[in-house]
């Protein structure tokens, strides 16, 4: 019985989707994503860096930062 409950547990946790963080600018005129928070690109940024999802920067319009593609 506790080996199948470690199967399981192994199965679920290893096939869950990994999600990938990054770094946007906190202004709303903001039109880039980074995957790099010490980026160039966001050395500019005036406002604060915020870490979020790439569905959400993707969600959001934001394309990846021309540094780092």
């Amino acid at each position: 019985m506790k080996y199948i409950l470690l199967l399981i547990f192994v199965f679920s946790t290893s096939f869950s989707p990994i999600e990938t963080n990054v770094f946007i600018c906190g202004s709303t005129g903001a039109k880039k994503y980074h995957y790099k928070e010490t980026c160039r690109g966001l050395s500019s940024c005036k406002h604060e860096i915020v870490k979020t999802s790439l569905k959400k920067a993707q969600g959001l319009g934001l394309s990846l930062c021309g540094w780092e593609d």
